[in-house]
């Protein structure tokens, strides 16, 4: 498990260096945000050319193209996120005296008013956004009043706007007005304006959600190292801890083997000590003989082997004879035993000495009972009891 994390780090970093090594300080900005949808409102001029000869020769300015020296034209207009705009137009205009209208020369000054209605299409749609350039063509329809004549036209514009921020643009088109239900001539309006837009809504522009997708990606493949990295150090984590618990394990084995040889080797020495049970004395006599001598020297070769071994003489007496005496006597027997075993060099610290006198028959032998000589020697002991091992 370790090593395939490790092969899949190794990977992920070798395939996608260079991407990061040109691409690691990528991020989105302004520049790769674009407006979708928003009101627009435009004060500017217009221009009329209602020569007659305007759809043949658009170009042509001395005494053809109508407009006055000030603000001529107003609109506002909704645009969308689909790239449609529906926009109202207000121009004011006159044509001059001597201008050539509708292949005649004009006599008079005459005013001129037009209100229009424009579905246009942002060609950004189609062409792929800009950070500046936006061009658009429409149509619609509306009504003017022109050379004394009102008529109602239908209308196709081609332009674009020229963008300096996110609020402001300058507005260049051309609209061509064709009349209909009258005899009234068909003419160009041309316009120039200043753009402000609010209420904006943006998105991303078409580079701006490439660089997203390569942003997404980068978070992916770094998502794909920081999860590889993590099985990595899971894994390592993981083999680390069994081989704690390993080693733990091992040492609880060899700690309790320890112990179960220290407890067979304690109950060994006990047993040892238990097997040689006691040492008898002899009627009214706290006196050693020679089985309770060689009792005592196989004991005092136990205790010198096992110096942590730590015990106590318990003596006893039979009942025959006064309580007190027998208490006294037992004590004696007890003592008789321990300054045997410190004759050979066991430590005084290392025994304890009791007398129970005759509180602990071990048969029927009690105070006033005819026993045996053999019964009552039961009684006239002294007993090892181990206190520490």
């Amino acid at each position: 498990m370790k090593k395939i994390a490790c092969c899949l780090t190794v990977l992920l970093c070798l395939g996608i260096q260079p991407l990061f090594s040109q691409q690691d300080s990528l991020q989105l900005t302004a520049k790769d945000s674009v407006v979708v949808s928003s009101w627009m409102v435009s004060v500017g001029i217009n221009i009329v050319d209602d020569s007659g000869d305007a759809f043949n020769d658009f170009t042509t300015i001395k005494d053809q193209w109508n407009m006055v020296p000030f603000p001529s034209r107003i609109s506002i207009g909704r645009y969308f996120r689909s790239g449609i705009g529906l926009e109202a137009i207000a121009t004011y205009n006159k044509y001059k005296e001597g201008f050539i209208i509708d292949r005649a020369v004009n006599p008079e000054d005459k005013d001129y008013y037009a209100i229009d209605a424009r579905l246009s299409y942002d060609l950004n749609k189609l062409l792929g956004q800009t950070a500046w350039f936006d061009p658009y063509v429409g149509g619609g329809i509306g009504y003017t009043d022109a050379n004394d004549i009102g008529r109602g036209t239908y209308n196709a514009v081609i332009g674009f706007r020229t963008w300096f921020s996110d609020r402001w643009a300058l507005d260049l088109n051309s609209s061509g007005k064709w009349s209909f239900g009258s005899e009234a001539t068909n003419h160009i309006q041309h316009a120039a304006g200043v753009v402000y837009q609010f209420d904006i809504e943006k998105d991303l522009s078409k580079k701006g959600r490439e660089k997203l997708a390569l942003i997404q990606e980068q978070e992916r493949i770094a998502d794909s190292i920081a999860a590889a990295k993590k099985a990595e150090e899971e894994a390592k984590a993981l083999a680390e801890r069994l081989e704690r618990e390993k080693e733990a394990a091992r040492l609880a084995a060899e700690e309790k083997a320890r112990q179960e040889a220290e407890a067979k080797r304690k109950q060994a020495i006990a047993d040892s000590i238990e097997a040689l049970r006691q040492i008898y004395y002899d009627f009214d006599s706290s006196y050693l003989n020679d089985p309770s001598r060689a009792t005592l020297e196989q004991l005092a070769a136990i205790l010198r082997e096992h110096p942590e071994v730590r015990i106590r003489f318990e003596a006893h007496a039979d009942a025959r004879g006064p309580e007190q005496y027998n208490q006294w006597l037992s004590e004696r027997r007890a003592m008789r035993a321990k300054t045997y075993l410190l004759e050979k060099g066991i430590a005084d610290e290392r025994m304890e000495t009791l007398g129970y006198g005759e509180t602990r028959i071990l048969n029927e032998c009690t105070n006033g009972v005819r026993c045996s000589e053999a019964k009552h020697r039961e009684n006239r002991r002294s007993a090892f009891i181990v206190v520490n091992l």
